[in-house]
């Protein structure tokens, strides 16, 4: 069992939760949590170290998490040092971030800086049937803790990929790029939502750049009671994605 947090691997494990840079550069994350563990297990991502702490190995849902595969048993206060949680679940696991393929439809985000919202948006995208998500470089780390917590799994069943430049992914996607605009658009309900589509979601105050709008062939407003200013930007997301997802195949 492991009790310093002076131990080398201990700290590295605490810096991967909590730093951004470091994720990218290594390609690896930190999944925290019986749920997280166990969807990337039924995803077939095994990890590269699986972290136990000492009362989470009393726990029956977690001991079969980690039948008969090798892990890390850490005290509860070195556990403490690495979770991200104010309560920590007693597992957490370091994974090399998936390498899925792009496919059907996808989800563009454009500086969507809380990793909550980006969070939402992969687990609806997952759950609503696109194959990929594409984040900007503004935008909140996909594989940052709250970010997982929030996609509760989504990001094990599709492509997430974040990119310097959204412009050219949009220039070179082959489909129909969308976005919503608060006025003046085409309704949501009357839109035609055929073939490959390209979803683009923006900031949660000021929304899409204008430049990344007149990217956009289709844009639509989502209609709202009156005296409603806006929607919260995963809001938003999951009724467009719903819509699409929810029609007849042509």
């Amino acid at each position: 069992m492991i009790s310093s947090r002076e131990n080398a691997r201990v700290k590295r494990w605490a810096k991967l939760m909590r730093d951004a840079r470091l994720r990218r550069q290594e390609r690896r994350a930190i999944l925290e949590g019986p749920h997280l563990v166990a969807e990337a297990l039924q995803a077939r991502i095994e990890p590269v170290a699986l972290l136990v702490s000492e009362s989470g190995l009393a726990q029956d849902e977690i001991r079969h998490l980690v039948k008969q595969r090798e892990h890390v048993l850490l005290s509860d206060a070195v556990f403490r040092s690495i979770a991200d949680a104010q309560t920590p679940q007693g597992i957490a696991a370091e994974i090399a971030l998936p390498e899925i393929e792009a496919r059907g439809d996808c989800v563009f985000l454009e500086a969507v800086q809380d990793p909550s919202n980006v969070g939402a948006i992969i687990r609806t995208a997952a759950a609503l049937g696109a194959g990929t998500v594409v984040l900007d470089q503004d935008c909140a780390d996909a594989w940052s803790p709250k970010a997982l917590r929030a996609g509760m799994g989504g990001h094990f069943k599709l492509a997430v990929r974040q990119v310097a430049l959204l412009a050219k992914e949009l220039e070179d996607f082959s489909g129909t790029v969308v976005c919503t605009v608060p006025e003046n658009g085409i309704s949501l309900r009357q839109a035609e939502l055929r073939g490959r589509l390209g979803w683009v979601f923006g900031a949660e105050g000021r929304g899409l750049s204008e430049a990344t709008m007149q990217r956009a062939k289709v844009k639509l407003t989502v209609p709202m009671a009156a005296g409603t200013e806006s929607l919260n930007v995963a809001a938003v997301a999951a009724i467009c994605l719903y819509e699409a997802f929810s029609r007849p195949a042509a």
